[in-house]
């Protein structure tokens, strides 16, 4: 049985363009307004939806998500709330994902949480932390449970590992574009490309590329490469700039939009 993740991809390479994912952590700006987030993502033409759950010592998160984060953490968000975030993303009718570092994974409980993803109609789990060698009980959780599991992988990552790591991978392969943190950038890694090429070599799983992307013509130039673009930082920088929840959503949806017709145009 497919997910609704590998639905969509299957989809949108028929429809010869890459996917959009929108990235927001659980509880940003408040419990009440992710939902309202996901919902302008929703209407703002967004293909799939990654929910971060925030956590205090990130590893790979830049200063714009790390500030999100904080700010939900303040709010007293956790994993009740990081499901309900989903939920309301797969009720929506749009493919959901969870990206969490592995120490929330362990404290809920492996099997329990990758229970509670299915559960909550959510397609898989990125883990940007988890090592393939430490991914023994991971890997059986998801197996029971039916979801996608998503590693992330870096321009240093070797050939030789890439294919074992890609092995473990469904729903789609986490491109990051360059060694760094998430936030945006003026350009997007001119290694993103040859990352995505060797991947390819590697497995017919789905290649989606994060870290940098901002604008309509980063989003058109992944996209022809790719098969999925992730923006975060871009849409948090809206929300943390805008006067009020009301302006941040109608930013967030007018991006949004624009990054819907860049990932149309890549090819």
């Amino acid at each position: 049985m497919s997910t609704p993740l590998e639905t969509l991809f299957t989809t949108v390479r028929s429809e010869n363009r890459a996917a959009l994912i929108a990235y927001i952590p659980a509880g940003f700006p408040t419990q009440e307004g992710c939902k309202k987030v996901i919902q302008a993502f929703v209407d703002g033409g967004v293909d799939a939806i990654e929910i971060g759950f925030p956590y205090s010592d990130p590893v790979m998160d830049g200063p714009t998500i790390q500030a999100a984060a904080d700010r939900a953490l303040s709010q007293g968000t956790g994993a009740k709330e990081v499901f309900e975030a989903l939920k309301h993303a797969t009720d929506l009718g749009v493919p959901a994902v969870v990206m969490t570092y592995w120490n929330p994974i362990e404290k809920y409980g492996v099997e329990k949480f990758a229970q509670a993803i299915s559960d909550n109609g959510g397609s898989g789990v990125i883990t940007p932390d988890l090592t393939i060698e430490e991914s023994a009980a991971w890997t059986a959780a998801v197996a029971q449970s039916e979801i996608n599991s998503i590693y992330v992988v870096a321009p240093s990552t070797k050939d030789a590992r890439l294919s074992s790591v890609t092995d473990h991978c469904s729903g789609f392969v986490y491109a990051a574009s360059l060694m760094g943190v998430t936030g945006t950038r003026t350009s997007v890694s001119s290694g993103a490309p040859d990352l995505v090429a060797r991947i390819r070599k590697s497995t017919d799983t789905a290649v989606a590329v994060g870290l940098g992307v901002s604008t309509r013509e980063q989003a058109k130039g992944v996209a022809g490469y790719a098969d999925g673009v992730i923006v975060g930082s871009a849409f948090i920088n809206k929300l943390l700039e805008s006067e009020d929840e009301a302006s941040g959503l109608i930013a967030v949806r007018e991006l949004a939009e624009q990054l819907s017709q860049g990932v149309r145009e890549g090819r």
